[in-house]
């Protein structure tokens, strides 16, 4: 890295790739505020921890004075990104998708700034370019070269369906930078040839390229695969705290370090010399008070208070059955505690579910006389009530 940019080092931390270090200095150099763009498509109700490695990288340019252009594609969302997609995505509806949208605007301020950042909807040019636009892009691109990208050539190779949509989909992401006039645009690795396409339309478009930083993948909770809610591995913005906290301990110890990595600004070679419970419990409390302050040291201690000591949490939520006598597993369905009767029954027969601390060994009808605490696994928590 050159002088300069090695002074910026907030701006550098944890970067896979700038495209290029050259372009980036030529731009800060010129200006005193870049447009720095991310785009999110709104393909579910909720943020999660893997949003916030690029949020909060577009949170350090913002605090140094630069513009934050948050846009959400609620256009290109009818298409779904293809990136490390196996297959076509599921099409959403436009209510489907105006409701991920309002979602994402509540959520997205828990990092940003509202009053320094600048959100677009890509609607608002797609809506108004015409079947005469969308053709012009067409012709700014050759199907060869959006064929080269892994997520087309592997699924061509194995016979699967490639939607003709999909071949646009980097088009009009790119365009986005386009209409914003983007000096830097920041995505996951996984984002790579989106990023590089917009650079090449603003050059045929009569503008100066975007440079473009990427950022590494979140993995999720289960170790594998990136972090997604399709995958059900996410951690999100919305979790309750007991939730939050809960999910990041159940993480595994070296994962724990990549979760540090990228989501804190924690010395990584003094966090090491923690008995890795600690790190952990450090970790927990650290992103927990991120995204609901004051509840951080508070989580900490009542998870330790139950899954340490086996109490049960002082608080919890209630429930009141409107009959005295029902099967566990119907209850375990009225009260919210499992989704359906079959889960229930899953989870009665796997062990999974207790009466006041003791083991529920099979499907029972039970009476409900007087107040008792249901738990399912060792995060969920409601004290059932007698009928009126």
């Amino acid at each position: 890295m050159s002088e300069n940019l090695s002074s910026l080092s907030p701006l550098l931390r944890g970067v896979s790739e700038l495209i290029t270090e050259k372009e980036l200095q030529e731009k800060l150099n010129k200006k005193k505020s870049l447009r720095v763009k991310l785009g999110v498509d709104p393909t579910s109700p909720d943020l999660h921890l893997g949003h916030t490695v690029v949020l909060n990288k577009l949170k350090c340019f913002q605090e140094m004075g630069h513009t934050i252009i948050f846009i959400i594609g609620d256009f290109t969302a009818r298409i779904g990104d293809p990136s490390g997609q196996s297959a076509t995505r599921p099409r959403l509806s436009g209510e489907q998708i105006a409701a991920n949208a309002k979602t994402y605007q509540e959520q997205v301020f828990k990092i940003l700034d509202r009053d320094r950042t600048e959100v677009r909807f890509n609607s608002e040019w797609f809506k108004n370019i015409g079947a005469e636009g969308i053709l012009e892009l067409g012709f700014r691109y050759t199907t060869q070269r959006l064929m080269e990208r892994d997520d087309f050539s592997k699924r061509l190779k194995e016979e699967k369906p490639i939607a003709l949509a999909e071949l646009y989909y980097p088009l009009l992401q790119g365009y986005d930078s386009v209409a914003v006039q983007s000096d830097l645009e920041i995505g996951g690795t996984d984002q790579k040839f989106n990023l590089l396409v917009g650079r090449e339309l603003q050059r045929d478009f009569g503008q100066e390229p975007q440079a473009v930083m990427t950022l590494p993948i979140l993995v999720g909770m289960d170790g594998v695969r990136k972090m997604s809610k399709s995958y059900q591995n996410a951690i999100a913005l919305n979790d309750s705290p007991k939730e939050m906290f809960g999910k990041i301990m159940s993480v595994s110890d070296d994962l724990m370090w990549q979760y540090y990595e990228l989501l804190t600004l924690e010395n990584l070679s003094q966090v090491k010399k923690l008995h890795p419970k600690e790190a952990k419990m450090k970790l927990a409390s650290q992103i927990t008070e991120l995204y609901h302050a004051g509840q951080g040291e508070e989580t900490s201690q009542e998870f330790e208070k139950v899954f340490s000591k086996k109490d049960a949490p002082e608080t919890m939520e209630e429930y009141r059955v409107s009959k005295e006598k029902l099967q566990i597993s119907h209850l375990l369905f009225e009260s919210g505690l499992s989704p359906s009767k079959n889960e229930s029954k899953r989870l009665i027969e796997n062990g999974g579910v207790r009466i006041n601390s003791q083991q529920v060994a099979s499907d029972m009808e039970i009476s409900v006389e007087k107040p008792f605490i249901l738990q399912v696994g060792k995060r969920k928590f409601k004290r059932i009530l007698p009928p009126l």
